[in-house]
């Protein structure tokens, strides 16, 4: 069974695409702790990106909500990473999930000391290609692009090669 617990910009980009439901076509089981939801669902930015898929996807049973229960290695790890990315690294020890979807660099350094294999919003699509669930990655990155969501042009270029597109 394959299992993931996911940050907020794998889940707005998604969202943004109109393909969160790729989490769950690729993954058996969706997790996204408490800080991840309060983050997009009471977000004051004027784009609600992925409030209302995530909160359908929740109520589906489709994504998993997880309290995190070892607040304390939450707080001691606060500082340059957000509360969210900390929950998404320390939910996925407490859950034994090996891979986690993170965007940011830092994030993703993180957790790769704790041993966990992240995986971003690129990634993701890279899969959904793979498996036949898209056809091209291209467009999708370009729209995410025209939204500001940010993608360097290395990481867009190498997309592309492991796409073949």
């Amino acid at each position: 069974m394959s299992r993931i617990i996911t940050n907020s910009t794998p889940i707005i980009g998604l969202s943004i695409l109109g393909k969160i439901d790729l989490l769950c076509d690729i993954f058996d089981e969706v997790f996204v702790p408490e800080g991840v939801y309060k983050e997009i669902v009471f977000s004051d930015s004027v784009n609600d990106y992925g409030k209302t898929e995530l909160n359908k996807m929740i109520d589906v049973g489709k994504i998993l909500l997880r309290k995190v229960e070892n607040r304390n290695l939450v707080r001691k790890l606060y500082g340059k990473l957000h509360e969210g990315e900390l929950e998404v690294i320390v939910g996925a020890k407490e859950l034994n999930i090996g891979i986690v979807a993170i965007d940011e660099k830092a994030a993703r350094t993180l957790a790769k000391t704790f041993q966990l294999r992240p995986i971003g919003t690129v990634g993701i699509l890279i899969i959904a290609k793979d498996r036949g669930l898209i056809k091209e990655v291209r467009p999708l990155l370009d729209k995410l692009i025209g939204y500001n969501f940010f993608i360097s042009k290395a990481i867009y270029h190498h997309a592309l090669e492991l796409a073949d597109e």
